[in-house]
């Protein structure tokens, strides 16, 4: 499988911020690119009793024990099949490793601020503040998350620092 490894985005000046795009069932979401350290096909973790349904369990990754979050679970997609397109992104968020599940990975995206819209109120069971908007590129919708916050949430279960 491949491995993606961070960069530095030299965009960051201009506006134009670098996102990495998955899928979740039928729709397309965006994550900030530097906060993806690697793109690793889906091995089973080991299961931690009493986790969130959505706490797939934990992995060893070179000496770190990283939480598995499904992102599929954890936003209700009515599919959450695991197949040779299956991935995890494992992300590095200061603090803390976590790896989230995700259908497959599309590509990464330029996107200039000004193609980023503002997202509409919903009431969709995401805290709004973890996202962070809409992005159009060319007949494609991107919702466009701060994973930081999300994995931050208190309903994750991923309360404390990894070491």
């Amino acid at each position: 499988m491949e491995v993606m490894e961070r960069k530095d985005n030299p965009n960051a000046a201009s506006g134009v911020r670098e996102y990495l795009t998955f899928r979740l069932d039928q729709e397309e979401y965006g994550i900030d690119i530097l906060k993806v350290q690697e793109i690793r096909g889906y091995e089973v973790p080991t299961r931690i009793a009493n986790a969130p349904s959505f706490l797939k369990g934990v992995v060893n990754l070179r000496g770190t024990i990283v939480p598995i979050v499904d992102m599929r679970i954890k936003f209700n997609c009515a599919n959450a099949d695991y197949s040779s397109f299956t991935v995890v992104i494992i992300l590095n968020l200061g603090t803390r490793i976590v790896g989230i599940v995700v259908d497959s990975v599309s590509d990464v995206m330029e996107l200039p601020a000004g193609s980023i819209k503002p997202a509409p109120e919903v009431d969709s069971g995401l805290d709004a503040d973890c996202i962070v908007g809409l992005g159009s590129v060319g007949d494609r919708m991107l919702i466009l998350l701060d994973i930081g916050k999300l994995m931050a949430g208190s309903d994750m279960a991923l309360s404390g620092d990894a070491d």
